[in-house]
């Protein structure tokens, strides 16, 4: 089941997250966050009328989550989006990701979001295929901006304007 997140989600998406940051450069942070510092990251894109997600298996676990943060700060920019999914290590292929941002893109059409982006540290196959899938293209490339675990990452930029982004 896919759904919006309430507080009782915190802790459990919390730690997903945390496993990237330990085991990964699929994010940049590289100290793990708080409980209550997610709380406040759902907090800001909630409040900016956004949505964050989260994928519920049939035990009732979080097995992931996705959510839409704002792109810039400048007021022209308020169309546009950074999407972001993370997932259970334990559920990596299994659909999750798809279904997560198949409703996420139904959410931000019915918010009168024009543009989502997607950052994704490179090398990553399953990431890129996944945004693929939604006719996402890849429209930026940045060289050794990030340097994590002593080794330079790349991170690439997929974009789609909403109405053409697919939804499954």
């Amino acid at each position: 089941m896919i759904r919006p997140i309430n507080v009782t989600d915190i802790e459990a998406i919390t730690h997903i997250y945390n496993h990237y940051i330990c085991n990964t450069i699929v994010t940049f942070e590289t100290a793990i966050i708080t409980v209550e510092e997610m709380k406040q990251r759902v907090a800001n894109s909630v409040e900016n009328g956004l949505p964050w997600l989260v994928a519920e298996d049939d035990n009732g676990s979080i097995v992931g989550y996705a959510y839409a943060s704002t792109w810039k700060g400048r007021c022209a920019y308020k169309h546009s989006v950074e999407i972001t999914v993370y997932l259970d290590n334990n559920v990596m292929a299994k659909g999750w990701g798809s279904k997560l941002y198949s409703e996420l893109f139904v959410e931000l059409k019915n918010r009168d979001i024009h543009t989502a982006i997607g950052g994704i540290s490179l090398p990553n196959p399953a990431s890129i295929a996944l945004h693929e899938k939604f006719a996402m293209k890849k429209v930026a490339h940045f060289e050794q901006v990030g340097r994590k675990f002593d080794h330079w990452v790349d991170v690439g930029y997929w974009q789609c304007l909403i109405p053409v982004c697919k939804s499954i």
